[in-house]
């Protein structure tokens, strides 16, 4: 059940946010200041380097580490090719987890590693791997903690991850969903807040800079961090639904199927980055795809039991006992306003022929593609937490 009254009760919502997540996402922009400073005195701005490498890897535990490497494809633009690092092994746990380098690594290549724990002996294994092959190292991880002193015998460049309180609190319910309580004696993993990628990706975005693969100076680091304070200023608890497009967009996602349809490469990683946070935070199913491919790769979904024409008068239906059926909604993600070369009417026409709602998100007045990913990244996080504390079990 979605409670669309309490998104303008900003008391109602403070209550049900035990675990700090609308302070998580507002706090963005202040976690890119600090996270860059702390980048800064590890030593990053610091390097010269003779030239890019020839390929960036990226390795680390949960989604973030996939964000991230899709966000630094997009805004590296072919400089060098970037690629993921999946893990293997039986669970999540941070013990069971195994990375292991593509065959070709060697001297010319960068790994860089994030980890928002920094205990995982898979990724201590890995570091070895890269010091064995002579590839530089990188590694964002809590200061003092293991897989810091491993990047350091590694002769790799440590940077402390940038945390809140929230993040380090231990015990009790710490790792309970929204509206539940942990049961006892255990203590499942609490989903990564909004705020957390930005730890991992803004040393990253200062590195890259260093390394000529994107433009990640100071100037371009504080104006992302400027982005996100508009956009948590334009999307905070206080600010109405009507004007507020991150409460805007959950309204209209609640008891939806979302298929977040993108146009671009930027749009596309912050797509795929949406579908994980609804299902993290918010316990929503939704389907990613890229423009124009989505048309083809949706198209029956929209035809089917999920249209949101199919059945709309079920007389027998028990209003009460019976949820209403899941329908899909299109939720489109641009870079930019559509030009002739767009698939976006095309993805409006199919759907209106399918009675499917629209929702449309773009960047305004976006100056640089950091920004551009900045604000479609931080209205989607908003929207999530929104949808996931207006949600009842």
């Amino acid at each position: 059940m979605f409670d669309e009254s309490l998104l303008d009760d900003p008391d109602a919502l403070s209550r049900a946010d035990i675990h700090g997540l609308l302070r998580g996402a507002a706090e963005s922009g202040a976690r890119v200041r600090t996270a860059a400073r702390n980048a800064a005195e590890a030593g990053v701005t610091g390097l010269r380097p003779d030239g890019r490498p020839r390929a960036v890897l990226i390795a680390g535990p949960g989604p973030a580490a996939g964000c991230t490497a899709d966000l630094l494809t997009a805004l590296a633009g072919g400089s060098a090719p970037v690629t993921l690092i999946r893990p293997t092994g039986v669970a999540p746990a941070p013990g069971a987890l195994r990375w292991t380098l593509p065959g070709w690594t060697g001297p010319l290549d960068l790994l860089l590693v994030a980890s928002p724990d920094g205990t995982e002996p898979g990724l201590a294994i890995l570091l070895e791997q890269a010091y064995r092959r002579g590839c530089s190292v990188v590694c964002v991880s809590p200061a003092g903690s293991p897989l810091a002193d491993a990047t350091a015998q590694a002769h790799g460049l440590a940077i402390p991850l940038t945390t809140s309180p929230d993040e380090a609190r231990t015990g009790g319910d710490a790792g309970a969903l929204p509206g539940e309580e942990a049961p006892a004696g255990e203590r499942p993993a609490l989903p990564p807040g909004p705020g957390l990628l930005w730890s991992l990706l803004t040393p990253l975005l200062v590195l890259a800079d260093r390394i000529g693969l994107l433009a990640g100076d100071p100037s371009e680091v504080e104006a992302l961090a400027d982005r996100l304070d508009q956009v948590a200023e334009r999307c905070g608890p206080a600010i109405a639904t009507y004007s507020n497009p991150a409460k805007t967009l959950a309204a209209e996602l609640a008891d939806t199927l979302p298929l977040i349809w993108t146009e671009g490469e930027l749009a596309g990683a912050a797509g795929r980055h949406f579908a994980t946070v609804l299902a993290a935070l918010a316990g929503r199913p939704a389907l990613a795809a890229e423009l124009p491919e989505a048309l083809t790769a949706h198209g029956t979904l929209l035809a089917g039991a999920f249209a949101a024409g199919a059945d709309p008068e079920d007389f027998f239906r028990d209003r009460v006992e019976e949820p209403e059926a899941l329908h899909a909604r299109v939720v489109l993600l641009r870079e930019r306003e559509p030009d002739v070369t767009s698939p976006a009417p095309a993805a409006r026409e199919l759907a209106l022929q399918r009675e499917t709602p629209v929702s449309e998100l773009e960047p305004t007045d976006a100056d640089t593609p950091l920004q551009t990913a900045a604000e479609l990244l931080a209205i989607t996080d908003f929207a999530a937490v929104y949808l996931a504390l207006a949600s009842t079990p």
